[in-house]
């Protein structure tokens, strides 16, 4: 997994006293996950390049209030989702959202057919060929399902901290996270199913 651990330690006082090589440390350190949750959300290289200096500017503009009530890697990946939202509804012109809805608090209904994976060799499951079937699956998810399983399975996010990005209860987020991952286990059924020992 590409996740960001607050271990990596990046000091608040030295952000917000301005310091340069801080302020480096930082971007270098989110840059790559900020790139990923944005390419996730908008599909377009330059709009996701787009997010990274917009959430970072807010970033460097809004570190003196930042109070620790969550990590730091929370706080920046929330700026991050919301810049990337509201490039959405700017651009297109339309509403986005990932609040919670009466789908969440409904059961989850299983897939009609699931493979098991439970057999197939490793290898499987790193070929570039798997990587292409899982990324085309993944960016097929709605937007709202896509998200949590970005943050929580992708970027090491705990429940709370994904429920903390998003704004969500973690109930909701528990209830996205399946239906996502029920999603891409019925959607690569096929393409294991084929790869089964006769």
């Amino acid at each position: 997994m590409n996740s960001v651990s607050d271990k990596q330690e990046i000091s608040i006082e030295k952000l917000r006293a301005g310091e340069r090589a801080e302020l480096a440390q930082l971007v270098d350190k989110f840059s790559n996950p900020v790139y990923r949750i944005a390419m996730n959300i908008l599909k377009s290289e330059q709009d996701a390049e787009d997010v990274i200096q917009e959430t970072f500017i807010k970033v460097f503009h809004s570190i003196k209030a930042f109070e620790g009530r969550s990590s730091l890697t929370t706080w920046i990946y929330r700026i991050a989702v919301n810049e990337a939202l509201m490039m959405i509804r700017k651009r297109k012109g339309i509403q986005v959202s990932i609040d919670e809805d009466a789908e969440d608090d409904e059961g989850v209904a299983a897939p009609h057919e699931i493979e098991d994976w439970c057999c197939l060799p490793e290898k499987e499951f790193m070929n570039a060929e798997f990587r292409e079937q899982m990324d085309g699956a993944i960016g097929s998810l709605p937007q709202k399902l896509r998200i949590v399983f970005q943050l929580r399975d992708m970027e090491d996010l705990s429940i709370r901290e994904t429920a903390e990005v998003l704004g969500l209860s973690e109930s909701a987020v528990k209830t996205r996270l399946l239906r996502a991952r029920l999603i891409l286990r019925e959607k690569l059924t096929h393409y294991f199913h084929e790869r089964q020992p006769g």
